[in-house]
């Protein structure tokens, strides 16, 4: 008998494997861009803990292994900002990343009344900007990342449900 997925709030005691997984998820982005000094990948395991604390987290979890995650928190102009959104190589291309998309931004707009959601991904990465254009993202802009990657910016509006949600 299979064993779902639930997508939960991170604990302190996810700290370890959200670290361990983001490292082995963003090393397919590496390989695109020829760059293994991007951000997820040299990020301390102290900043992810940090994160953890103050931002909201999302995991997904497979029995007591965390398969996916992703982080979010609100900028003071109201825009939820979402990142460092990943998925176990071998349960990607199932919805996951869709639903802790979608955990983060409820959470966004019910607890920390975001009015917008703002991401970013690597001008090369098709698979994600085709995750978050079905999710109803655009583009708004490109910028450059400090470690020197062309990242396409892409927004949304929170959608009438999520004010609801949030009153």
């Amino acid at each position: 008998m299979g064993m779902s997925v639930i997508i939960s709030a991170a604990t302190a005691e996810d700290v370890e494997q959200i670290f361990r997984l983001q490292y082995l998820c963003f090393q397919r982005e590496a390989e695109l861009y020829d760059n293994y000094r991007i951000d997820p990948l040299v990020q301390s395991l102290d900043a992810v803990r940090g994160e953890v604390a103050d931002d909201l987290v999302f995991v997904a979890r497979l029995g007591d292994e965390v398969v996916g995650s992703v982080r979010g928190f609100t900028d003071p102009d109201g825009t939820g900002q979402i990142g460092k959104l990943c998925v176990h190589p071998r349960l990607q291309g199932h919805g996951l990343g869709t639903r802790l998309l979608n955990a983060a931004e409820s959470a966004l707009a019910a607890q920390r009344a975001a009015t917008r959601f703002r991401l970013h991904t690597g001008h090369r990465s098709e698979s994600n900007l085709r995750l978050y254009r079905r999710a109803g993202y655009a583009q708004v802009g490109n910028a450059t990342g400090t470690d020197g990657v062309r990242l396409i910016l892409l927004e949304k509006e929170v959608a009438a449900q999520e004010f609801v949600a949030s009153a």
